[in-house]
């Protein structure tokens, strides 16, 4: 059988399997769902972290330089979502994807966003200016997107080449949030986000002021509303 052939009948195999989906209440990794058939859904919160300007930052620095930004950024961002009861689920060359599930999932993510906001700016950057001696203008510049809703995690690939795919609206309205840049702001959460905050974290500052300004914005045909905040929160 030609390679033609064979990915003939193996998608034949892969559509003809019924699917076995059941409901989850945590995360799932790739050895408990099976690659035949197997899902799991269950409502989410999806946050991404994407940096920005990265291909200028090639260009501007050395590559042992530019692996530290990627390093600090990545890890700075995975420890405030642990820290926020998040679960790192995807690497993606210089953004990372989490979900959040369970009781005050909208709550814990947003918060996350702007934990992520403090810490980009307050311990990443001046430390990267510190240590490779970088002009004052320098500063790394990123995005966090976040959205709610069910989600659908199957596994794809072939046999020992495989991955979880995560299918549902949160998924892909987070992405698209977190490659944004617009003025100064951040971290963007949609409406869905924003109406299950408390006001501890819809307000901040002295005098008590919204965090959160609103927007809207187009996703495939419809108008979805949007919160944008430049604010940072101290982990």
């Amino acid at each position: 059988m030609g390679i033609a052939d064979q990915i003939q009948a193996e998608l034949n195999d892969v559509l003809r399997t019924p699917w076995d989906v059941r409901s989850g209440r945590v995360v799932p990794d790739t050895e408990n769902i099976a690659l035949r058939g197997g899902g799991v859904r269950f409502d989410a919160v999806i946050l991404y972290a994407d940096m920005a300007g990265s291909s200028s930052l090639v260009k501007r620095l050395s590559d042992t330089a530019a692996a530290h930004v990627y390093k600090c950024f990545l890890h700075g961002c995975c420890r405030v979502i642990r820290e926020r009861g998040g679960e790192v689920t995807a690497f993606d060359g210089d953004r990372v994807m989490a979900a959040f599930l369970g009781d005050g999932k909208e709550l814990r993510a947003a918060m996350c966003g702007l934990q992520i906001n403090w810490v980009v700016r307050e311990v990443i950057t001046p430390s990267l200016k510190r240590q490779h001696g970088l002009p004052p203008d320098f500063s790394v510049g990123h995005a966090v997107g976040i959205d709610a809703s069910p989600i659908l995690v199957a596994k794809t690939g072939i046999r020992n080449y495989n991955d979880l795919v995560w299918v549902g609206r949160a998924a892909n309205v987070a992405a698209k949030l977190s490659g944004l840049r617009e003025a100064a702001s951040t971290a963007w959460i949609t409406g869905q986000v924003f109406d299950r905050l408390t006001n501890d974290t819809k307000y901040g500052g002295e005098p008590r002021r919204l965090m959160w300004e609103q927007q809207s914005w187009m996703f495939e045909g419809d108008s979805l509303r949007l919160h944008r905040s430049n604010w940072t929160w101290k982990p």
